[in-house]
């Protein structure tokens, strides 16, 4: 265990102090945020995402020594394994070093070399590469026999066995990995009887550039194309002759030996080592490039997760349609269902005026604050109806529809909502992701909510934790209302899950709300472990005891009533004035357990209990003129909503079914290497339209010289 501590130490750049701490947490069953957030002064100040990575690779060394098990248990059990051999084995902690050392004693199916050894040809092999002044097929004279009937038969058998032989030599292996390293160049080509249907990947019909410098979303394209047949792949060093020479080096060379010894490199290289260099650098290079896409999609997921909600205001929900009609929902303060009926404004029906009579009696009626309509289609012509009541204080809202139809058929919304249909439940979900996005997307896979790149094509177990690691880590930053948040939003806070999560709500509908967090010590099965992990993400708004709605945990409520005291008031008296809280010095509370990390968080939440840090969300409107792609002419300025981020840039909502993307060198007039330190997801930014591609449906936007609001 300590040298796994040292490993992850040494990776990480972080002191052994704060790698042991933190794996103690960790082993002990303490949650990312709960030790990002209260146990500051264990880890050293480490965030949810060093705190992850450290957790991450712990996994990692792990599954190393348990694999070092097996490889030692393998060699020991063919009575191979020496002194020398265990105690190198002992002592490797990288995975590639780990298994050539083992592939000499790999249980192999039946090779060509196997059967030379079989044929009694490995003589042969060792006096080729031992005896190099002689005569191979003198040598190879002695070995004829009924299963070896030619001299060249002979020859081809040792070749195999030293084919084998080189291709499981460490150093080979690492001068061909070192070519690959250096040179490698990844190369695609079009499979010319698909080469219609391919016109996707047009840009790879013929392509070729250093490995090294291929992106992310390059590589995954390319291995896209190549898993739907369309583009044959290759990876190989750039000058292969040369390659050859490296590796021939320390074999003997000259003379007829000679030429059998290269004849099995030349061997080795094509069948053996090239193939499982390639594997290799291929399976490095596609996990490098996943990581990369699960990174933007996890940075793009927190950011859509974190955008500022509307709050608890009495919304109206619409999911516009033209033939189908348009279904509209009255929801109060709580997201609760009020009202639901259709109306048909939109051809064919056409039913304007009686539409618009329909909305302003169930705005008078609900007492609706603001309207969210889907930004799907329809929805910019049902925006332009909505405005044309002239409501004062009446914020209109188009909302991103993504993801809102995978909810409407999923269990969680037939479980809410088991008497109405699909088309109801969609409407519901846009007024709610307006009320408060972190609640109603946390029900969404993550995957359908629109902010991606190549999500499908990236390694899925590995996507899935990143994405409920974000979604985790975004909840427990909010925090959520303990009277209010339903079972799926309960479940990502730390300490829950799925079964804790529901005996809360349980506990909630029987006994009414909780009205202290000590109250939550009576929920079935939330024992103190459980209790220690969740009780500072739960707020209760107007609880008796103030604290209750701020992120100071329960186990420092001690800590703040001796602040009050020492101040001369209570608690309430203490978060009311700033004076007060000014005149503390934080110095006297400092103790072993308690540092200023702690105590700094703990005034912070004293200056501000209970308030939502993601801000408030302000009313935006799209160009009233523009309500499709035909609208639009090249030069226009306009302004638009950042809906995704990748890495060759943003994709921006117009307020047409059509987005359109900023390239990443139109983001700036300096230059950009990542497009997230420009833009954000939600941001609200102007653009300038310089090129419209009608055929290929796509806009081309500009950000260069556009003064932003």
């Amino acid at each position: 265990m300590q040298e796994i501590t040292r490993l992850i130490s040494q990776a990480l750049g972080i002191s052994l102090r704060q790698t042991e701490q933190t794996l103690n947490l960790l082993n002990e069953g303490a949650t990312i945020p709960f030790i990002a957030r209260y146990r500051k002064e264990a880890t050293g100040g480490l965030d949810e995402v060093q705190i992850a990575e450290v957790a991450r690779q712990g996994e990692k060394f792990k599954e190393l020594e348990h694999r070092k098990e097996y490889i030692l248990q393998t060699i020991e059990e063919q009575g191979k394994l020496t002194d020398d051999l265990r105690a190198r084995l002992s002592s490797c902690w990288d995975a590639t070093v780990l298994e050539d050392i083992y592939l000499p004693y790999k249980p192999k199916r039946k090779t060509r070399a196997e059967v030379a050894r079989k044929r009694g040809l490995e003589p042969l092999a060792d006096a080729i590469l031992h005896r190099p002044n002689g005569d191979p097929e003198q040598y190879a004279r002695k070995f004829l026999s009924e299963e070896v009937a030619s001299i060249e038969d002979a020859l081809q058998g040792a070749r195999d066995i030293l084919a084998e032989r080189m291709n499981e030599d460490e150093r080979v292996r690492n001068t061909l990995r070192r070519s690959f390293e250096l040179t490698a160049q990844i190369s695609s080509k079009v499979v010319k009887s698909k080469q219609e249907d391919a016109q996707n990947y047009r840009t790879y019909f013929d392509f070729s550039e250093p490995l090294k410098r291929c992106t992310s979303h390059r590589l995954l394209a390319i291995r896209r194309g190549e898993n739907e047949g369309f583009l044959r792949v290759d990876i190989s060093p750039r000058d292969e002759e040369a390659c050859m020479e490296r590796l021939l080096r320390g074999y003997p060379t000259r003379g007829k030996c000679g030429e059998q010894i290269v004849m099995a490199m030349t061997d080795a290289y094509k069948r053996l080592l090239k193939p499982s260099i390639e594997t290799e650098f291929a399976s490095a290079s596609k996990k490098r490039a996943d990581e990369e896409a699960i990174r933007v999609f996890a940075s793009n997921l927190s950011q859509l997760l974190l955008a500022a909600p509307l709050g608890q205001k009495r919304i109206m929900g619409i999911d516009p349609g033209f033939r189908t009609g348009c279904k509209v929902v009255c929801l109060d303060e709580q997201g609760n269902l009020l009202h639901n009926e259709t109306i048909f404004p939109h051809p064919p029906r056409g039913e304007r005026m009686e539409s618009l009579d329909t909305l302003e009696a169930l705005m008078d009626r609900f007492r609706i604050e603001a309207v969210a309509i889907g930004n799907g289609t329809a929805g910019r012509e049902t925006e332009d109806l909505v405005r044309m009541l002239h409501r004062p204080g009446m914020s209109i809202f188009l909302v991103s529809e993504d993801g809102a139809s995978v909810y409407s058929a999923s269990k969680i919304a037939r479980e809410e909502f088991p008497d109405h249909d699909v088309t109801v439940r969609g409407a519901v979900s846009i007024g709610r992701r307006l009320a408060d996005p972190l609640a109603e997307l946390v029900k969404i896979d993550a995957k359908s909510i629109g902010v991606g790149q190549y999500q499908h094509d990236v390694d899925q177990t590995e996507l899935k934790h990143a994405l409920d690691l974000t979604v985790e880590r975004c909840v427990n930053t909010v925090g959520v209302n303990l009277n209010t948040a339903s079972k799926h939003l309960l479940t990502y806070i730390s300490g829950l899950g799925p079964a804790l999560a529901q005996n809360i709500v349980n506990y909630r509908t029987e006994h009414g709300p909780f009205s202290s967090r000590q109250e939550l010590q009576h929920v079935p099965r939330l024992g103190a472990k459980a209790f220690e992990q969740c009780a500072g993400f739960l707020r209760i708004p107007g609880a008796t005891n103030p604290l209750d709605n701020t992120a100071v945990h329960p186990e420092r409520y001690a800590l703040v009533r001796q602040m009050a005291k020492d101040a001369g008031c209570n608690v309430q008296d203490l978060i009311a004035s700033a004076e007060k809280r000014k005149g503390i010095n934080l110095q006297r509370y400092c103790s072993d357990t308690v540092g200023m990390p702690t105590l700094t968080d703990i005034m912070q939440e004293l200056s501000k209990p209970g308030r939502d840090p993601r801000g408030e969300n302000e009313e935006f409107s799209f160009d009233d003129t523009l309500h499709s792609i035909d609208d639009l002419q090249e030069g226009m300025i306009l302004p638009g909503i950042v809906s995704n981020i990748t890495n060759f840039g943003c994709f921006v909502d117009l307020g047409i079914k059509t987005k359109g993307l900023v390239h990443i060198s139109q983001l700036s007039d300096k230059f950009v290497r990542d497009p997230m330190t420009v833009v954000h997801v939600q941001q609200k930014v102007m653009v300038k339209v310089i090129e419209i591609d009608f055929a290929r449906n796509r806009i081309a936007l500009s950000m260069k010289g556009v003064e932003q609001k």
